[in-house]
This record gives C-alpha cells, structure tokens and sequence, in this order.
C-alpha cells in the first residue's frame, strides 16, 4: 500500500509525500502549473506566507472532505490531502487575486528598473510582466528611505524592499550573529541595523542572493554592466568554509561578479562565503565547468553563448522560430 496522496492540479494529477506543501507539489509537477513565489525559499525554515502572490483555490479539500476551502488560501503554507483539488491559471478568481497582489508590491516599489542591477533577474519584474497591471490606482506619496550600507560590500536600498524576510532568515539560520532585521511596524516596517555597516560575517553575502528584488545589492558589481551582457560560467574551487560550487558572470575576460547557484525556481543550492564570493575574482582561482544552463525565457540566455557565435536571423533560424513561438503562445494565454 503506498503511502503517497495523490492531488490535482490545474488537472494534472501527481502522487506527492504527505505532509508537503501544495507549492512543492506543483513544483514536482513543473511549467505553468507552479505558483509564483516573492517570500517562500524551501532552504530556509519558516520562509512563506508573507507576498501572498501564490494563492491557489481549492476546488476540493479532500476524498474524505470534499468541500472547497471558502477562500483563497497560500499554496506555500497549506499542505496537501489525499484527493485534494487545486486551481492556480485554471482559476479567474486566483488571477484577479494576483493581480491585485501585483499591484499591492508596486505600491510603494519604484520603477528603477532602468537602473536597478537586479534588472533581468528580478522576480518582481517577471511578476509585473506576468500577472501585473499596467497602471495602478495609488495616488498617494509613496515611502522612501536612504542608501545604506549593511556591511562593507552589501548595500541596502529599503525604497525597493517587499519586505519578504528572507534575508532575515538566511542570517537567522547560516551565521552564527545575525544583527539586521525588522524595524517598526505597519507601514513603518524596514529592513535595517541599528549601526549602519554592522553586517560582517563570513556569510553575509548570501542576503543579496536571496533578495528577489533590488532591495540588496553587491557593492562590489554595482553599475558596472547589466546582467544580459555577461556570460554565467559554473566553476566550484576547493573552499575549507563552503562547498566552493558557483557561478562566475565574465564580461570578455573579466570577472564581474560571483553568485551561488540557483535552481529552476530561482533558490540557491548552495550558500556560498564571502571568500568565494568578493575575494576570488580571477579565473585562476577556479575550475571551470562550462557555461551555465539558462532557461530560454530569460533575457540572459540571449547572447546564445554556447554556439560561441551569433544565430541565423529568425528567419532562416528554426531554434528563434520555435522561441518566438512559445513566447507568442504564452503572451496570448496571458
């Protein structure tokens, strides 16, 4: 007898462990099926809960309870039961709810994206893009705080913060002294030190991997170019403090920067260290393995690297045919 549940999703059924959340359910399935997700990080414990951008509706609670949950409910935070019924883009009313959620986070988030260094990898934007608007009903002042630095290579930019926690978390949960966090309440709540400059640990790095906006930034890379221009290279090095497994973005021959590696969800896999991340910038330092796999909806993946020279116009180019096409057929799903 097995000891999976099975759970539909948008139609699609999967036998998944009990326990799980509907996220991570739809996560195993993949594609369009898988909510979004500002807050939620499966590395970090307590993570979720906090954006609201994946609510789903339950259609049927369960074989032995098949009414439907009475509201939307957070796909991160709700488990599965065996027989359950979940709506995520089946679902007009999570669509609608989504979009007023969209617009709830750009409330008081700027549109920097023209200068912002986490464009072109920026959850928020995709987000936007996505389930978003394209005009918002807020008339009032927005809030705006000042440039800090957090620690002598981390900038925070709190005018641009969600306020999902995570970097809270991750501090809480891979160094030994966290010493950022919330501050005030309501719409007085930041993200901040009492002393600026206070964040200094071997870790404190990976708050800026784990930001899914611009709110956290390296000062090391700053301005220096935007991200669809570099090219990601995975390389790992022989680290007594962290796995030592990364991505090097090289601009020519250059190294620009230095991020762990991120899942198809967009979650690091493994923390890295300050060491590997701000000291070790010369290709010497590392082994190379070859060029990283960026999904073809990314903006990243269009200098197409891995041919080593530019592709056909579209015309004469059956790949950018195909991509156009998935993209047309998304936008008009949207």
């Amino acid at each position: 007898m097995s000891d999976k549940v099975k759970v539909t999703i948008d139609g699609i059924t999967i036998e998944v462990e009990p326990g799980i959340s509907i996220l991570n359910a739809a996560r195993q399935i993949g594609g369009d099926v898988v909510p979004p997700a500002m807050c939620y990080y499966s590395k970090l414990e307590g993570s979720g809960g906090k954006c609201r951008t994946c609510l789903v509706k339950v259609s049927k609670g369960s074989e032995k309870d098949p009414r439907p949950m009475p509201k939307l409910v957070a796909s991160c935070r709700t488990g599965v039961m065996d027989g359950m019924e979940v709506q995520n883009i089946t679902s007009t009313e999570v669509t609608e709810a989504r979009k007023g959620i969209v617009e709830m986070l750009l409330i008081n988030h700027p549109l920097d994206c023209p200068i912002c260094d986490q464009a072109g990898e920026c959850s928020l934007q995709d987000l936007s893009y996505e389930h978003g608007l394209s005009k918002t009903r807020y008339e009032f002042e927005r809030r705006t705080f000042d440039k800090i630095d957090i620690g002598d290579k981390i900038q925070l930019h709190m005018t641009r913060c969600i306020l999902c926690y995570r970097c809270v978390y991750v501090a809480d949960q891979i160094t030994n002294n966290r010493v950022h966090g919330i501050l005030g309440r309501g719409d007085a709540s930041e993200i901040s030190t009492y002393i600026e400059k206070a964040v200094d640990n071997n870790f404190s790095g990976n708050v800026i991997d784990v930001c899914p906006v611009g709110a956290l930034t390296d000062r090391t890379f700053r301005f220096k170019n935007r991200v669809w221009f570099t090219k990601p290279v995975d390389a790992h090095r022989d680290c007594p403090a962290c796995k030592g497994k990364v991505t090097l973005w090289y601009k020519g021959e250059e190294v620009l920067r230095v991020t762990g590696r991120k899942d198809q969800f967009g979650e690091v896999e493994d923390f890295i260290c300050n060491t590997c991340r701000f000291e070790t910038k010369k290709t010497s330092n590392w082994v190379i393995e070859g060029p990283r796999n960026i999904v073809n909806t990314s903006v990243i993946a269009s200098n197409h690297y891995e041919t080593l020279k530019p592709l056909p116009v579209i015309e004469t180019s059956q790949v950018l045919i195909d991509a156009n096409k998935v993209e047309f057929d998304r936008a008009t799903k949207i």
